[in-house]
């Protein structure tokens, strides 16, 4: 009888122990960071500063070399963030994290034909319509897929939200490359030197290969997205050298425009500044948590301030745009970006069929 109580402890340490064989493995979890979900945010709102320039003031100016980082940012975070934090969830060298990427990939490419298409079709005066009735079908192929250099002469632009397709090659690569993390944990690292080669090269020559470099861009994302948090912690905490060396790339693109080092400089710098303002200690305001949300739907708020920026230039079309429309034009811009995704995030909350869907097209 003196045995019955370690006799009943052993039974359920022994049923415990057969529960925990029975129960699924669980993924590790890794919790958003605001900080980064605010550096995307920030991120969709310059690029409604960028597209708003576009079509209400014009395509020509020494301005947009200050916003040049805009583009390249978008793939540098999205890279940064596959290491950082899904390698933290998933593992280097993952299966699962392989899959996800794959497929994600691919449904951005199938967004990115089906928005143009879409274009194609109802919006005739379009420089997409134009171009893929007056170009030849390889050229446009090569253009949107190859070279990515979307601007056509006498046309436009061969295609919208081109930001997606080197999204997509991104995703794709990245796929790939996690089997080779198994062989050596310097993948990443060696598929971004390789690529690094050829764009210096090429930018050598004056010839622009814009998926490729972006690409590359990218990769250098996953590279430095491998720093621990202490390490990044480290490097924002310099607040005065990092606003300095922002001054001095200023200065540089003022004397000699947007060169190759320039540009991978200033997306690696503007992304950490930006990174630094929103990591906030203490209780986030009412302004910051806009940002942040924005960030957390970044892909579907950059997709739709560019249709309202479209349909903000056509009610304008007949409105004399002077500094009061202009500004009034900017900042409708900006809300109505915002407003969207805030309907989404509700919407998404208290409907399933708009939560599947969501998570259908972008997750």
């Amino acid at each position: 009888m003196t045995n019955l109580p370690n006799s009943i402890e052993l039974s359920e340490a022994t049923l415990a122990a057969l529960e925990n064989r029975r129960a699924p493995k669980k993924v590790a979890t890794a919790q958003r960071i605001p900080a980064f979900d605010f550096t995307k945010g920030a991120l969709v709102l310059f690029m409604v500063l960028y597209h708003w320039l576009n079509y209400f003031v014009g395509v020509e100016g020494d301005y947009y070399n200050y916003l040049h980082f805009l583009t390249p940012s978008f793939i540098f975070i999205t890279g940064f963030l596959i290491s950082h934090v899904h390698f933290v969830k998933y593992g280097t060298g993952s299966v699962r994290l392989s899959g996800r990427l794959l497929i994600r990939g691919f449904k951005l490419l199938a967004l990115f034909v089906s928005l143009n298409l879409l274009i194609t079709i109802f919006l005739p005066g379009s420089s997409v319509h134009k171009a893929f009735y007056n170009a030849s079908l390889s050229t446009n192929l090569y253009t949107i897929f190859g070279s990515g250099n979307v601007l056509i002469e006498g046309i436009g632009k061969a295609a919208a939200f081109g930001i997606l397709v080197p999204i997509s090659y991104l995703l794709i690569c990245s796929s790939g490359l996690l089997f080779l993390c198994r062989i050596s944990r310097y993948a990443f690292h060696f598929a971004c030197g390789l690529l690094l080669a050829p764009v210096i090269f090429l930018a050598i020559d004056n010839i622009q290969a814009e998926n490729l470099e972006l690409l590359m861009i990218g990769l250098l994302g996953v590279v430095l997205g491998y720093a621990s948090g202490a390490q990044i912690t480290a490097i924002v905490s310099h607040r005065l050298a990092l606003c300095g060396a922002y001054c001095f790339h200023l200065a540089a693109i003022t004397i000699w425009g947007v060169p190759l080092a320039l540009r991978i400089f200033g997306v690696v710098l503007t992304t950490a500044l930006i990174y630094l303002l929103g990591d906030q200690k203490g209780q986030p305001g009412f302004l910051y948590n806009r940002i942040v949300l924005l960030g957390k739907y970044s892909l579907f708020g950059y997709i739709s301030q560019i249709a309202i920026l479209q349909v903000l230039r056509y009610l304008f079309r007949s409105v004399d745009l002077g500094i009061g429309a202009l500004v009034l034009s900017l900042l409708l811009g900006f809300a109505l970006t915002t407003v969207c995704v805030e309907v989404l995030d509700l919407v998404r909350a208290r409907v399933g069929s708009v939560d599947r869907l969501y998570k259908a097209v972008f997750a």
